[in-house]
């Protein structure tokens, strides 16, 4: 058990830069649009290049950990991870940074998977696995908080010309020290049987999620125009076909991409869409949050930046005892955590005002990351659960797109629905009303989730008696 604990902590360490890197980026912006001299609309292609790469190759990143080995695409995935994070750390030009950052998003698409299935693989028991995924949460919540310090801190050194670069190159020695790390202490694991892999399968696949993503994060800065409506109707089709395509390579036996026997399965069902709502419902709460306080309630950047601390503390501290709670009370401790989110969301309906004491902001928000960070490690638990090795690659990489192309649609989709109640000049009320419409939107989804939580079989997350 120490040996696979240790082994937990090599592959988490692929999970933090990922996580990290989405958010390290975003204090540094000013600086970096003044040195490389780039537009706003470069800048903002500069932070989605990540997230489209990222969301555009999990699938085919599973796919590989099953046909080729877990632990090889891992280690491909953290070396091109550096070297795109070198590329980042040295570019002359935004063109150059957002090629690279795209690339450090692929890479990223090679190792997420990996890092679940290995969780599966490694924990095959219950209490075992659940305590993995509370510190897959733990990790997710250092991540957020790291990245978003990091970035600042390395922006603002004194004495260093161009400082941002470091917010890249600190990637380097962290690559290096897990990539022989995990050549050392993990073990590989993969598909038994000879598959081949559909090469043309991943190229439909790509385009259609890389249009799809595009579009739906470009619509986000310029709004749901003819080009983006254009491109979302192209991509559906693109994957209408892709499904159709594969559903007949299935059935000739020939190489496939995605195994839809993944969706005979009641719980990985039940967790895609658990996990589907979820985001919608986290990343627009984020996005207008961000928009309500500093537009809206005119609370300083920094303020805010110390605000969303405490939530990422409480996202931390729920997920170290959230992990004994759902060993003995299962599902019922998940519905709690919901039901807490819930409860703070109406809390904020009426507490977030101007007049607002700052204690009062962080206390609420404390109590949101600790309802966030109780739920989102067993989402994927749920999802995996009793997922054959031969399908678990798959299952992963699966979920995680589910998963980032719900976030994006839930800023695009909530976020428009935000921007339409606030009307051409909003006033503070204008604002309060915006924000109540949004949160409620919210806590519709929070309330599908735990529809699709009480569907969950009692023997995915049993209750087990912890007293000694």
């Amino acid at each position: 058990m120490k040996r696979n604990n240790l082994k937990l902590i090599v592959i988490l360490i692929g999970q933090l830069l990922i996580i990290m890197d989405i958010f390290i980026i975003n204090v540094s912006i000013p600086s970096i649009q003044r040195d490389l001299g780039a537009s706003h609309g470069e800048m903002q292609f500069m932070i989605a290049a990540y997230l489209i790469g990222f969301a555009s190759f999990l699938i085919t990143g599973g796919r590989l950990g099953d046909l080729y080995g877990r632990k090889k695409i891992f280690v491909i995935g953290l070396l091109f991870f550096m070297l795109s994070s070198a590329a980042c750390g040295i570019s002359s030009g935004a063109l150059q940074l957002v090629v690279s950052r795209s690339i450090q998003g692929i890479s990223a698409a090679m190792m997420a998977p990996q890092v679940l299935s290995m969780i599966q693989i490694l924990f095959p028991d219950h209490e075992g696995r659940t305590r993995a995924m509370g510190w897959y949460g733990i990790t997710i919540g250092l991540g957020t908080i790291l990245g978003q310090y990091l970035g600042g801190y390395f922006s603002s050194l004194k004495g260093w010309d161009e400082p941002w670069r470091f917010i890249f190159l600190i990637n380097i020695p962290i690559c290096l020290v897990a990539v022989f790390l995990s050549i050392k202490k993990l073990a590989e694991s993969k598909v038994k049987t000879l598959q081949r892999f559909d090469i043309w399968g991943v190229i439909v696949l790509s385009a259609g999620l890389f249009s799809f993503t595009y579009a739906l994060t470009a619509s986000e800065q310029h709004g749901m125009n003819r080009q983006n409506i254009l491109m979302i109707a192209v991509s559906v089709g693109v994957i209408v076909y892709f499904i159709k395509n594969q559903k007949d390579k299935v059935k000739k036996g020939r190489a496939y991409l995605i195994d839809y026997e993944l969706f005979r399965s009641k719980n990985f069902n039940l967790g895609i869409l658990a996990v589907s709502l979820f985001f919608i419902m986290l990343d627009s709460y984020f996005y207008i949050l961000s928009l309500f306080f500093q537009d809206g309630l005119k609370i300083n950047p920094l303020n805010a930046g110390e605000m969303i601390v405490f939530q990422g503390a409480g996202f931390i501290f729920s997920s170290v005892f959230s992990v004994k709670l759902i060993l003995k009370y299962g599902k019922n401790a998940l519905i709690s955590g919901l039901t807490l989110i819930v409860i703070v969301l109406l809390l904020q309906l009426f507490l977030f005002r101007m007049q607002t004491d700052f204690y009062i902001f962080c206390l609420i928000l404390f109590l949101h990351g600790v309802g966030v960070g109780s739920i989102i490690p067993s989402l994927a638990n749920i999802a995996l659960s009793g997922m054959s090795e031969k399908l678990v690659g798959n299952a992963s990489g699966v979920y995680t797109t589910f998963q980032q192309i719900a976030a994006i649609i839930g800023i695009v989709a909530i976020g428009s629905v935000f921007y339409y109640c606030l009307g051409e000049k909003p006033s503070v009320q204008d604002y309060h009303h915006a924000f109540s419409i949004a949160v409620l939107i919210n806590i519709f989804c929070l309330i599908v989730v735990v529809a699709a939580i009480y569907k969950v079989p009692d023997h995915v997350l049993p209750k087990r008696n912890l007293e000694r």
